[in-house]
């Protein structure tokens, strides 16, 4: 008996399998080499060894002995790779996947290659507020009311003729929030549209499952920024801050990273009380 526990000692998962408090996280995996016979015949003999001294003691679980089992009976594979051991957090039971990650999908999404960094935008702003309201009052398709607690997101696809993303708004009497991002997608219409939502966790429906808060601000915080990042094929051109666009006209341009479509955001979900009549210019230069 004495033998057979300095045996397992050798082996850690085995050893933190017997153990009710296992000194490791059990979010993370596990890994042990696996990569010959040698280690196939230990593993078996490892945890037949513990399962007989437990069984013999009297002391072990028997959920316990199942993951033993499967443990002794688990064949390893004879190509070079990694045993990958998994406690649950919930049942505390060990489930013994494939050494290929890439088959067991243990990686998921991120196996797949991030985006390109985007580069910064060029931003500034002027004064000749009442002049470029009065030009673009005259355009229906150029002003909107983005209502208290709402989104609006307007969808600018990159041109097959332009280089570069211009936009310059203007709002009456208050501020609003702006960022902006831009979608990896293949382009099928070069038409600009715009999406209302009642939220900006709403806003990003069409982002579901691949945003990811990079830091402790909150995702809708306009006052300090949305600081997220974007997995997939999202970049973030520009965060969502509030801007003081009902005292200069605020204006922008970005160089197309590659095809795609660019996303506007215009945020009023930190207002209750307030309607903000946005006026706004978008186009494309090359």
């Amino acid at each position: 008996e004495t033998e057979d526990l300095e045996n397992t000692k050798i082996t850690t998962p085995v050893a933190s399998a017997s153990d009710p408090e296992p000194h490791s996280s059990p979010h993370r995996p596990q890994m042990v080499s696996a990569g010959s016979e040698d280690a196939t015949e230990d593993l078996r003999k490892a945890a037949g060894a513990v399962k007989a001294w437990a069984l013999d003691q009297g002391s072990l679980p028997a959920d316990q002995a199942q993951v033993l089992n499967k443990m002794a009976k688990y064949q390893v594979p004879q190509r070079s790779g990694d045993i990958v051991m998994i406690q649950s957090e919930h049942t505390g039971t060990i489930d013994v996947l494939s050494a290929d990650l890439e088959s067991a999908d243990l990686l998921g999404d991120h196996r797949k290659v991030s985006p390109p960094l985007m580069a910064p935008p060029c931003i500034w702003t002027f004064a000749k507020m009442k002049e470029f309201k009065s030009k673009l009052s005259k355009d229906k398709n150029s002003r909107l009311v983005v209502k208290r607690g709402e989104v609006v997101t307007i969808r600018v696809p990159t041109h097959p003729e332009g280089k570069r993303v211009c936009w310059e708004f203007a709002t009456d009497d208050y501020d609003i929030g702006f960022g902006v991002y831009f979608d990896w997608t293949p382009v099928t219409s070069t038409d600009i549209t715009v999406q209302v939502s009642d939220s900006i966790e709403e806003s990003r429906g069409d982002m579901t499952g691949i945003w990811e808060v990079a830091d402790p601000v909150p995702v809708g915080d306009v006052e300090r920024g949305s600081r997220s990042s974007l997995r997939s094929r999202y970049g973030e051109v520009m965060p969502v801050y509030r801007r003081d666009s009902h005292r200069d006209v605020q204006a922008g341009s970005h160089d197309y990273p590659g095809e795609g479509i660019y996303l506007l955001k215009f945020d009023n979900s930190y207002s209750l009380l307030r309607n903000k009549t946005l006026y706004f210019h978008i186009y494309y230069t090359s």
